[in-house]
């Protein structure tokens, strides 16, 4: 299965102590996409998840200490865009993000430069949210739909794939504050004037590891959700526009 023949992407995959999930989420990558480079950044992990991702054949750049998931998705923009690629592929290491899937991103790209693989379209079935946390996802998706100029079920999906303009953008300023990697990079893309879509995704199960969110934390989570949108909606960025780069030859080893 390959990708668009127009692109040269990157599959980026942020990990946090991932040591029971990465390998076996990198070695299904590959073997699913064997042509697209596979990129891990080990978020300050203190396991063995380096090691792992690299036995695995993947490459992997390493994070002094923890950022989080935006601070690794930035460091992997800053990767992406440095080594002349034009794409970027959010995959999680814990397995839910089926690769299978990653095509159907990038052929959107053609028509919006950043795609979210959501799990809310009428298409799906089979994964579920309810209560608070459900109520904070439909309250973000309604207000991103309006911003975005376009119908979007699942603004908190972190199964993503970004493209053109949006990847230099994401590359200086994507957020790494809470749910800044979501809800507020997509107010980033729609302010910077970037198109956004979706694609229906499924999700699958935790391979290992510990969740994000446990559902003890569901109602904390509607609260700093809606401030967090608050937050984003106000808050002022000094967007200037970014030129996408020229293609260059990517580093085949190594990190710079």
């Amino acid at each position: 299965m390959s990708a668009s023949p127009v692109l040269r992407p990157l599959i980026v995959v942020p990990a946090w102590n991932e040591e029971q999930t990465v390998g076996e989420t990198v070695r299904e990558i590959r073997g699913v996409m064997p042509e697209i480079p596979v990129l891990v950044v080990s978020d300050g992990s203190t396991d063995r998840t380096v090691h792992i991702a690299r036995r695995a054949g993947a490459r992997v750049l390493v994070l002094p200490f923890r950022l989080g998931v935006g601070g690794a998705m930035r460091a992997g923009f800053r990767y992406a865009v440095r080594n002349g690629y034009d794409a970027a592929v959010q995959v999680d290491a814990d397995g839910q993000h089926d690769p299978k899937q990653v095509p159907a991103l990038l052929d959107e790209l053609g028509q919006a430069e950043v795609v979210i693989g959501a799990r809310f379209c009428e298409q799906q079935d089979g994964y579920r949210v309810s209560g608070p946390r459900r109520w904070a996802m439909v309250l973000l998706s309604k207000v991103l739909s309006r911003l975005t100029n376009t119908r979007i079920t699942d603004a908190t999906s972190g199964f993503k794939a970004t493209g053109g303009q949006a990847l230099p953008l994401f590359a200086e300023h994507y957020p790494d504050e809470y749910l800044g990697d979501t809800v507020e990079s997509l107010v980033i893309a729609a302010r910077a004037g970037c198109a956004v879509t979706q694609v229906p995704a499924r999700m699958r199960p935790r391979r290992g590891g510990e969740p994000s969110h446990r559902p003890v934390k569901s109602a904390i989570y509607l609260g700093r959700a809606a401030m967090a949108l608050v937050l984003a909606l106000i808050r002022r960025w000094d967007i200037t526009p970014v030129p996408v780069p020229q293609l260059r030859p990517a580093v085949e080893e190594g990190v710079p």
